[in-house]
């Protein structure tokens, strides 16, 4: 399967989000809200991480489907 560039967008917001998270976790740093602020583009940035999540797991639950088929 070739990624194409919403996939490959996707990916990169998942791993942005997942090294946020990873700060919050070990150092109590939130990486995007020291670069944003408490503002409205910090929101922006965090729901453009939860829309690349979801697009990753419809990507792999329908790469799942196709293999049992």
């Amino acid at each position: 399967m070739r990624w194409n560039a919403v996939d490959w967008i996707a990916w990169a917001l998942v791993v942005i989000g997942g090294i946020n998270w990873g700060l919050i976790g070990f150092a109590n740093y939130n990486l995007v809200g020291a670069i944003f602020g408490a503002t409205w583009l910090s929101h922006f940035v965090y729901a453009l991480v939860g829309l690349g999540a979801l697009w990753q797991l419809i990507a792999v639950l329908a790469k799942s489907q196709a293999v049992r088929t």
